[in-house]
């Protein structure tokens, strides 16, 4: 039988996943900022390396928008199917809860698998992972650790810095450029398409 899981990290309260009820969750948990989680554990298996197609990813972000939610980023990896969900005013654990439930219907009748999977539904939280040109430019001005790779060789390289934002491409060009001044005072121009991972900096 599925089980959900409220709340976040070691303290989270199993319950049948036939009581669709809201559970017990940790005080201040399923809050914007990505301390609440609630995931699903299923009993099917996705194809090893299985991807999300176009056609799966259109429904994911038609439910989150039923939540009056926005579906940042959907991925299959290790065996759980992460699903990252936004808002401007903050995601809740009620928002969590009632995506989940639909996502989980919804992959029941694609047949997603046939084995033992976790689906997790959050918030991208307060470091978030920046997936798509508009998160750079959403977030110029914060603080980010961007890994990218260098054009000689190819080489990997971290930077800690300011996010300046996204400089569209050109007609026809590559993706655009985003501009990092670093807390070096190194000014950077980093095509999106090397960029390997770009995160906030939580600041305090």
């Amino acid at each position: 039988m599925p089980t959900l899981f409220f709340g976040g990290g070691s303290s989270a309260a199993a319950l049948p996943a036939s009581d669709r009820g809201v559970g017990p969750m940790d005080e201040g948990r399923g809050v914007a900022g990505g301390d609440g989680r609630m995931s699903e554990t299923s009993n099917r298996r996705p194809p090893v390396g299985e991807r999300i197609g176009p056609d799966l990813w259109a429904e994911f972000e038609a439910i989150a928008e039923g939540a009056r939610c926005e579906l940042v980023h959907a991925e299959f990896k290790g065996g759980i199917l992460r699903l990252f969900i936004d808002r401007p005013e903050g995601v809740t654990l009620g928002d969590c809860e009632q995506v989940s439930k639909q996502v989980s219907a919804l992959l029941d009748v694609v047949d997603f698998g046939r084995q033992r999977y976790v689906l997790e539904v959050s918030s991208p939280g307060l470091d978030r992972q920046l997936y798509r040109p508009k998160d750079y430019e959403r977030f110029a001005g914060h603080r980010v650790r961007v890994t990218y790779l260098e054009p000689d060789g190819g080489r990997k390289r971290t930077v800690v810095g300011r996010l300046e934002g996204l400089r569209p491409s050109s007609p026809g060009g590559a993706e655009g450029e985003v501009t990092v001044t670093t807390d070096d005072g190194e000014g950077l121009d980093l095509p999106l398409a090397a960029i390997q991972v770009a995160r906030l900096e939580i600041e305090l």
